[in-house]
Order: C-alpha cells, then sequence, then structure tokens
C-alpha cells in the first residue's frame, strides 16, 4: 500500500494521498472505522482492486483517472441512504461540468455517461450502527480523464473527459472541485434540493430500460425518479412499480 502524502483539504478534513492502492474505498473504511472525520479524503494515482457495484471491478490504471473516496457522517435513516448516492452523483456532475465544461447525464442510480457512454462511476458503502443508522457511509467516485490505456472491450462502452472535448484537468483539481461539492451538497439532503437537477440531468426518464439485480431482471419504462431517489417504472403490461435497488441498462447496452 505504500505511506500517504497527507494534507488538508479547504473542507477542514485530511485528505491523503496513495500512489497505489487495492482501493480508494477500502482504505476510506478502515480509516472511518478508527474514527476519522466526516470529510476525510483518500485518492490513489492508481487501484490495483477498484470496486464497483454489485460485485463488480472499477478498472483504474495509473494517470487516467480520478479515483477518490470520501468518508461522510449524515444522520439520517438507512433507508434514505440512496440519496446520498443520488447526491454524490449531482456533485461529480457539478464538478465536471465546472472544470473541464463537460456536461453530463446521469443513469440511475449512480453513473454518469456522456454521448451514450460511462464517464464517471459511484459507489457507496456504509456501516450501520444498532439504531439503524449509519455510523458512516464511504463515497468512491471515478471519473476517467483519459482511456487511452483501456482495454478493447472497455473502449466501447466507456468515455473520458479528454475525449469528450473537455478542457484538460488534473486529478488533484477535479479532486478538490469533487469533494467540495459533494459536502455542499451533502449538508442540503434534507430538503432534497438537489433532486430537481438529478431527475434533468436523468438520460433514463422516459426511456425503456432493463432492470437487473434486486429481484429483477426485466424491462420497464422508466417514468419517474420518487422524493427518495427510487425509481418509479411502469412494466410493459402496464403495471407501475418502485424500484429502491438494483441497477438499470439503458437499452444500446442490452440490445
Amino acid at each position: 500500500m505504500g505511506t500517504a502524502k497527507q494534507v488538508t483539504g479547504t473542507w477542514g478534513a485530511p485528505i491523503y494521498f496513495y500512489e497505489s492502492l487495492g482501493s480508494t474505498n477500502d482504505e476510506a473504511k478502515r480509516l472511518a472505522y478508527m474514527g476519522a472525520p466526516h470529510g476525510t479524503t483518500v485518492t490513489a494515482r492508481c487501484q490495483t482492486a477498484g470496486k464497483g457495484r454489485l460485485g463488480r471491478s472499477f478498472y483504474s490504471p495509473a494517470d487516467a483517472g480520478m479515483y477518490v473516496s470520501v468518508v461522510l457522517r449524515p444522520q439520517m435513516p438507512a433507508e434514505q441512504s440512496l440519496l446520498i448516492t443520488s447526491a454524490a452523483a449531482v456533485a461529480a456532475a457539478r464538478a465536471i461540468e465546472r472544470v473541464s465544461g463537460v456536461s453530463v447525464k446521469i443513469k440511475w442510480v449512480n453513473d454518469l455517461y456522456f454521448t451514450g457512454k460511462k464517464l464517471c462511476g459511484i459507489l457507496s458503502e456504509a456501516s450501520l450502527g444498532a439504531d439503524g443508522h449509519p455510523e458512516f457511509v464511504v463515497v468512491g467516485i471515478g471519473v476517467n480523464l483519459t482511456r487511452e490505456s483501456f482495454p478493447p472491450e472497455l473502449q466501447e462502452t466507456t468515455t473520458s473527459i479528454l475525449e469528450s472535448g473537455g478542457r484538460p484537468v488534473t486529478p488533484r483539481v477535479l479532486l478538490e472541485e469533487t469533494v467540495g461539492e459533494l459536502l455542499h451538497v451533502c449538508a442540503q439532503l434534507e430538503d432534497r434540493a438537489f433532486l430537481s437537477e438529478y431527475r434533468a440531468r436523468s438520460c433514463v426518464l422516459g426511456k425503456q430500460v432493463r432492470l437487473i439485480g434486486g429481484g429483477h431482471d426485466r424491462v420497464v419504462y422508466a417514468l419517474a425518479i420518487d422524493d427518495n431517489a427510487h425509481l418509479v417504472v411502469q412494466s410493459l403490461e402496464g403495471e407501475r412499480f418502485i424500484v429502491g435497488s438494483g441497477e438499470i441498462s439503458i437499452r444500446g447496452d442490452w440490445r
């Protein structure tokens, strides 16, 4: 793992910089269990075991992206934790647009897309206390800055800030913007003000999508996003229901 360089972020909590880590989320969770304060941030030049949702890996080669995980200590019940992932998507979208000029869309619940290809992935992991409230939530955000070193199978489904025509971005600048925006948005979780932007950035509403996981594997229409960031869908037979877990693929991903 090596030794981390530690500095204090503009938000007052430490940032730990590593050359290489297995997973920034795993290291952030370790620090959180040791009492790391709200806003503690872990970043690495590369990850050797980067984590995606549903047990997938997140390809994280050196100098190709920003890989960052943030410790949050929200005061909210566990059933509202999906709001944190949604808030992180809005925060990352704002930061990317601010520093690079690239305007991205959100694929429920946690991916950022540009012209139909994945630019950023987000993974939230929580530790629950005995009262059912999260002791902490670690939010991991990975943004592709370039993908020259990506294997062919990932070249087809991903994009990067460089390829999207954005201004050149360094990981450190994007990190500062992203974490600052994440902490700002998460301070406003209770009023859910960010959800209007989350909905406006959606690339799935009004479209036919495929539900995967969470007890589902079916094609549905994505109708709306409710005030808990759950997805309201309608089956091909006309039945409406709410989805709070699992994920979706958009038509180009599965047809």
